[in-house]
């Protein structure tokens, strides 16, 4: 399950976010480091193609796909140094998949603290880059005496050379000159800062058609960022209601369906994943995989039976399913494609696969 982690400041309002994602009961509280445990979640994310695959099918369970969050504790400045719960915090982190920054933008006297999202996300980036830098220096020396005698470590070293001078110069790695060859070199250091990074900027209610603190964020980062503001407080207070009442609130508010399955899509789409989808009387599932994956790899996330034996892919695209009426139907109408061992799989795709073991 792909894994990504909260980083904020104290009071930003990572543990209600947390909360209104995984409906989990973090605690939420006005003064700094009211986590000090990380906590860890998953939530759902929502498809409206799997909820018309379920009805189409009339399927027992419905299970789609899911991420996990892991929220820490707030950092301050000087935390790669030790001040507030220190450094700590970044280790359990270091192995998610990708860094959410959760940036207070909203005013509020009870609440301590800068109310500057770009002063935010300075201090969050120089903490990383800092942990990340102390991190590459630890190994630098020893791989680079390693390389003298095996060669093999030379690509390796000019990586962690090249990280060394970035993270010196006080840049994270996301925002210097790394092909993904280079990062994939570094991937076995955990570093924060060569993971893929959006920004959810946290608006009171009264901004929530503001979008200037998106904006800012947004050019800070680099215009083809993600960044997306929610008002978290309303969101935590709505996910706790029922279905209707939710929505009609949200609707009342001109918010359609609300920010959060907005923002989780988009979590699940910046590390390049995507959904194919299986349907049936049993159950109507979603599966993710990797964009570029061929069948037999989209098979191996069901089982790896199904990856090992692969004999070929239905599959037909979810819209034209639901045009038909069902498998059967799309099946006899000649809808069904037949796909083999290099056949890319493609978002929205609704697959059956032949396996002999």
């Amino acid at each position: 399950m792909e894994k990504f982690g909260f980083v904020g400041l104290p009071n930003a309002g990572k543990s209600s976010l947390y909360n209104a994602l995984t409906g989990g009961s973090a605690l939420a509280a006005p003064y700094a480091f009211a986590t000090t445990d990380p906590n860890i979640g998953v939530a759902k994310v929502p498809d409206h193609r799997l909820d018309l695959l379920t009805a189409m099918s009339e399927s027992k369970s419905s299970i789609p796909a899911s991420v996990q969050f892991t929220d820490i504790g707030g950092l301050v400045e000087g935390a790669s140094k030790g001040e507030g719960l220190g450094n700590q915090f970044l280790a359990n982190i270091r192995e998610v998949d990708a860094i959410v920054y959760v940036l207070r933008a909203f005013e509020d006297d009870d609440v301590p603290g800068t109310s500057d999202p770009l002063e935010q996300l300075r201090v969050l980036e120089i903490e990383l880059t800092l942990a990340d830098l102390e991190a590459v220096e630890k190994h630098a020396t020893k791989r680079i005496k390693a390389a003298r005698l095996d060669k093999s470590l030379t690509d390796e070293v000019d990586a962690l050379e090249e990280a060394l001078e970035t993270l010196g110069e006080g840049t994270p790695l996301y925002r210097g000159d790394f092909s993904k060859d280079k990062l994939a070199l570094l991937s076995p250091y955990f570093l924060l800062t060569s993971k893929p990074v959006m920004a959810i900027v946290n608006v009171g209610e009264d901004q929530i058609a503001d979008q200037t603190p998106i904006q800012k964020i947004s050019t800070e980062l680099g215009n083809d960022s993600d960044v997306i503001g929610v008002c978290i407080q309303l969101e935590a207070e709505t996910s706790q209601l029922d279905e209707d009442e939710r929505a009609e609130i949200l609707e009342a508010l001109n918010l359609g369906e609300g920010a959060l399955p907005r923002f989780i899509q988009r979590a699940y789409h910046i590390l390049g994943l995507r959904t194919f989808l299986t349907t049936g009387e049993k159950e109507s599932r979603a599966w993710t995989f990797r964009t570029g994956s061929t069948a037999p790899e989209a098979a191996g996330r069901i089982h790896t039976d199904f990856q090992k034996g692969f004999i070929r892919a239905e599959t037909i695209q979810w819209d034209q399913l639901l045009e038909t009426g069902g498998w059967a139907q799309a099946k006899e109408e000649g809808k069904i494609r037949v796909e083999g061992k290099d056949y890319i799989v493609q978002d929205g795709d609704v697959m059956e696969f032949r396996f002999n073991v």
